[in-house]
């Protein structure tokens, strides 16, 4: 009868660690995704911006230009809301504005990225751009550090930042790449070539 308690008792414990196991398990992926979603910032451009992104999809130098005048009116904010008084309202305000700036700086930066590879004529907006991004990393600076959202301002200063080199150094690779490939300048994407150039 011992013999028979022990067995129950081992197949308990197999049982138990099995369903700990299942259950961290799905803890964790749960906890993952909520951070994935956290990171995507769903409210970062309104269904205009949206719109106006989405039709200058296939123009390259149209939609950095779109998203460097959606930086500067979201800087504007962040500076309006520097000159209210302190309160928990603002905090949170300056909190989100900054978040989604940073993730708008970002989205910028991988839009480089690939239009880059392209060898698309972005000289005209990379123009526009870095003289603004400099611009923007002071306006983040002068921000009084509160701990409500010193996190976010930290996190948009480092991204305007990298920005700014990543705009600096494209434009200057650009005016370069053209001055060899002078029938290149004004392409919108690589494929606007010519068949058999």
């Amino acid at each position: 009868m011992v013999e028979w308690w022990r067995r129950l008792t081992v197949r308990n414990c197999l049982a138990m660690r099995k369903l700990l196991f299942s259950s961290l398990l799905i803890w964790s992926l749960v906890g993952g995704l909520k951070a994935h979603a956290q990171k995507m910032r769903p409210g970062t451009l309104t269904e205009t911006e949206i719109e106006q992104v989405r039709e200058s999809a296939i123009f390259p130098d149209m939609r950095i230009a779109l998203y460097t005048k959606f930086l500067e009116l979201r800087a504007a904010k962040i500076k309006s809301l520097t000159l209210r008084p302190r309160s928990a309202d603002r905090v949170l305000q300056l909190d989100s504005l900054l978040q989604d700036f940073t993730a708008l700086m970002d989205e910028v930066g991988g839009n480089l990225d690939q239009y880059s590879d392209r060898h698309a004529d972005l000289r005209k907006s990379l123009k526009m751009l870095t003289e603004a991004a400099p611009r923007w990393v002071q306006i983040l600076r002068a921000l009084p550090g509160e701990s409500g959202f010193d996190l976010s301002r930290k996190e948009g200063i480092e991204s305007g930042e990298e920005l700014s080199d990543q705009s600096k150094r494209l434009l200057s690779e650009q005016e370069e790449y053209f001055k060899t490939h002078k029938e290149e300048k004004g392409q919108e994407r690589d494929d606007d070539k010519k068949p058999g150039s």
